[in-house]
């Protein structure tokens, strides 16, 4: 198996040169046609409009957490690296 590459990461508050221009974000499998349930992942599926990797080297493993604005807020340990692509805490 090969080793996937971390995504570059760009400073905060700025864009990273050469990132490709996200076209649509969405989901498919059981969350999509509304049959999940215990235990069901959630797929996700990121349409860009170019890319420089070959789309097997552009797989990334997900972590996913999703919490209320009032959880995140009342949160002692939240991670303090985020880097938010859309909106802020």
């Amino acid at each position: 198996m090969r080793a996937v590459r971390p995504p570059e990461r760009a400073a905060p508050g700025s864009r990273a040169r050469g990132t490709p221009s996200v076209v649509a974000v969405g989901y498919f499998g059981s969350y999509a046609r509304g049959d999940w349930g215990v235990g069901s992942d959630l797929d996700l599926v990121v349409i860009v409009e170019a890319a420089a990797e070959p789309f097997e080297r552009r797989a990334v493993p997900v972590d996913l957490l999703v919490y209320t604005r009032a959880e995140w807020t009342r949160l002692a340990s939240r991670p303090r690296d985020v880097v938010w692509l859309v909106g802020a805490d």
